[in-house]
């Protein structure tokens, strides 16, 4: 027997039919005789309402109320998700994150999950009741609901598999596992059969909406052995996320992914001297706004320098407050923030061992009259800051570039 974490996301119990086909996914693990907890996120929409009801009632909301908000999506889908499997003769329980608990810490809408009690979870799993466990959400100790952030269904459902020590992690989706790309730009993108978990976390990092970064991060940590499948097949292989001891034919390039949620700030006229860019960046982590790629530039004049960073668009508007009121601190001349950029990545393990992969992605990008802005790697991917008009070329550029059609690419 079996112990099985299966996780649904919006699309997988977007309407009352496919709530049904949920339970019949997870009647059938349960007649093999295994134990399953199942996760659920909101049904596809129903988050994105719910921020809008913020939105309108205030732009400058609670961010704590926000939580009590958003997070009432994926307890109308609990409720019903255990009513369905009642009537599939599956015995059924509803936990809300409070319930079962999963505590957090205080930051509202990000929270991070400090700590599950799964007591509740065992017992119902010795009796052969399946709990359903709304994702997404938790409390904190002060008894308050806290939300995990967009996509934190996922991080729920590793964070439970790794405290249960689950066998498996099933994320169901809307697509049958990780491709090498976005198959609506590129016709010809691979489903790929195993990733290691740094190239999901990097993938999943820089644009892929696959799964969440923290799931991942989660994933690695504990060893889950997790798995993408698709909701709406009837015999899911889907992608396995897994070590790279793991994979005996390892990619040199395992995918492309793009991030259209960028922007960028330049800060112009800094004083030349020790001190500024912690300055910059001191304020930007107190404001809890994640920074990702950072170019200095000298000016002509030898005393002056300029820093251009990007950050997540949708922190563009509160970063630029917090710039102006440390302005007088940081001692910049000038401050421009541009929207109109896009992040394209390339992400494998095979960038360890392999040389000529920078300069095959920027001949390529060249080849296609594509101007690179700003520039950041790590050991295994290579991203690139681009003019938004040029993603989808500057992706099929690449995809053709490393031939990732194909299973074994070339890097040189």
């Amino acid at each position: 027997m079996a112990c099985i974490v299966q996780k649904f996301g919006g699309t997988s119990v977007a309407d009352i039919e496919r709530i049904q086909n949920v339970a019949k996914k997870v009647k059938a693990e349960v007649d093999k005789g295994n134990q399953v907890v199942v996760v659920v996120s909101a049904m596809a929409g129903v988050t994105n309402q719910l921020v809008k009801f913020c939105q309108d009632v205030s732009p400058d909301y609670s961010p704590e109320e926000y939580d009590v908000v958003v997070s009432t999506g994926e307890q109308v889908t609990i409720g019903l998700l255990a009513m369905a499997l009642q009537a599939a003769g599956v015995p059924a329980q509803s936990f809300a994150g409070w319930q079962v608990p999963v505590l957090t810490d205080n930051s509202a809408s990000k929270a991070r999950i400090e700590q599950i009690d799964a007591e509740r979870l065992k017992a119902c799993l010795d009796k052969g009741i399946v709990p359903v466990v709304a994702g997404f959400q938790g409390v904190n100790a002060a008894g308050r609901i806290t939300t995990l952030g967009r996509g934190g269904s996922d991080t729920s459902a590793v964070a439970l598999a790794a405290v249960l020590n689950a066998d498996r992690c099933d994320i169901y989706t809307d697509v049958d596992g990780v491709y090498t790309t976005d198959p609506r730009f590129v016709k010809n993108a691979r489903k790929l059969d195993k990733v290691t978990y740094e190239e999901m976390l990097e993938m999943a990092s820089l644009g892929a909406k696959v799964l969440q970064t923290r799931s991942v991060e989660l994933a690695m940590k504990y060893q889950v052995n997790l798995r993408v499948v698709s909701s709406f097949a009837e015999n899911p292989v889907g992608t396995t996320i897994c070590d790279e001891e793991d994979i005996v034919e390892k990619e040199i390039i395992s995918g492309i992914t793009y991030s259209r949620d960028e922007a960028k700030i330049t800060l112009a006229g800094l004083r030349d001297e020790p001190g500024v860019s912690a300055a910059i960046f001191d304020a930007m982590a107190d404001a809890n706004i994640c920074v990702d790629m950072i170019v200095q530039s000298d000016a002509a004049d030898g005393a002056h320098t300029d820093i251009t960073f990007t950050l997540p668009e949708s922190e563009l508007k509160k970063a630029m407050a917090v710039l102006e009121k440390n302005r007088d601190r940081i001692g910049y001349e000038k401050i421009v923030s541009d929207t109109d950029c896009v992040k394209v990545s390339l992400v494998g393990v095979g960038m360890r061992t392999h040389t000529g992969i920078a300069r095959k992605m920027f001949a390529a990008l060249s080849e296609k009259g594509i101007n690179v802005q700003a520039i950041s790697t790590s050991e295994i991917k290579i991203s690139v800051l681009i003019p938004a008009d040029y993603a989808e070329l500057a992706v099929r550029a690449l995809h053709a570039a490393f031939n990732l059609d194909k299973k074994e690419n070339a890097a040189c």
